[in-house]
């Protein structure tokens, strides 16, 4: 089964014939961590599994080596994940959450192209879903929501990739810290204006923003329901922003790795591709105090 390689509409997975995608529902709250869970139960896309960011996207035990607020997991520790969605190699995945690929979508959606799996992303997210009128189920997942294709590959011993995350698809601190020195390095920043301007800080111990970055928050992909764009008005917008900076010289981030994802899954859907994801984001830069911070 082939899926688009960014987006998916709601009537065009809808149409998908059963067990053809692992569903997952990544809704989540930073202010409350199970709002998410909460949600799922209360109605979900049938046969979805749900991914809790701190749990399984993001492995928290990691996040006093400077590596932020929500520090990428090992590519095993996925894969193990994965494996209990009942998911199998080459299954494509379609990802939604409540915020339009947002919060924790846009981020499944990006460690999954980064081992070399196909994944989209759900167009509009939940509300795309029920305001098309589709069916919902409710209650919790049960441990794996095998289809019966992956289950009969599970019980057939059906290996897992044991890729790593691939190394070029991300930039960390010390290289991000050389390329910005260099001034070989586009950097974006996803975030809200007055945070990235260093007036309001609700989450992090400092505000501001990296040196050197720009800003181009993620919800400015959007249209006024939620859905992304077209593409070729990402692409304009996209190339403005840009300048004579090329796609691949783009390194985007947030304040923990993960709305950063949001714009790189907007510029990979304007077919402006190549660019990279800095996941310590903000939390992983101010970690070090010695490290500089920019305001205004």
């Amino acid at each position: 089964m082939t899926i688009p390689e960014t987006l998916i509409d709601a009537a065009a997975l809808a149409a998908l014939p059963a067990g053809a995608v692992r569903v997952v529902d990544c809704r989540f709250e930073l202010a409350d961590s199970e709002a998410g869970a909460r949600a799922y139960r209360a109605g979900h896309i049938p046969g979805a599994v749900y991914a809790n960011l701190d749990r399984d996207l993001s492995d928290l035990s990691r996040t006093a080596q400077g590596l932020g607020r929500h520090p990428l997991p090992s590519a095993a520790a996925f894969r193990a994940t994965l494996q209990r969605w009942g998911w199998r190699p080459g299954l494509p995945v379609v990802a939604y959450d409540g915020h339009a690929g947002a919060i924790g979508a846009a981020r499944l959606w990006w460690m999954l192209h980064s081992i070399g799996q196909p994944a989209a992303v759900l167009d509009g997210g939940w509300q795309a879903w029920v305001a098309a009128g589709l069916p919902q189920a409710t209650g919790a997942a049960p441990g794996a929501a095998f289809s019966d294709a992956a289950a009969s590959d599970r019980d057939a011993g059906a290996a897992m990739p044991a890729r790593e995350f691939d190394a070029a698809a991300s930039v960390d601190t010390e290289a991000l810290r050389q390329q910005l020195a260099a001034g070989n390095v586009c950097l974006i920043d996803a975030r809200a204006p007055e945070r990235y301007r260093g007036e309001v800080e609700p989450i992090d111990r400092v505000g501001g923003h990296i040196p050197g970055a720009g800003n181009r928050p993620y919800v400015q992909n959007l249209q006024a329901d939620g859905r992304f764009k077209p593409a070729a008005q990402l692409r304009a917008e996209w190339l403005a922003v840009l300048g004579a900076a090329t796609p691949a010289s783009v390194v985007h981030s947030c304040g923990s790795g993960v709305s950063a994802c949001h714009n790189l899954l907007a510029m990979e859907h304007a077919g402006l591709r190549g660019s990279r994801l800095y996941a310590p984001s903000w939390s992983g830069w101010i970690s070090d105090p010695r490290r500089p911070v920019a305001k205004g």
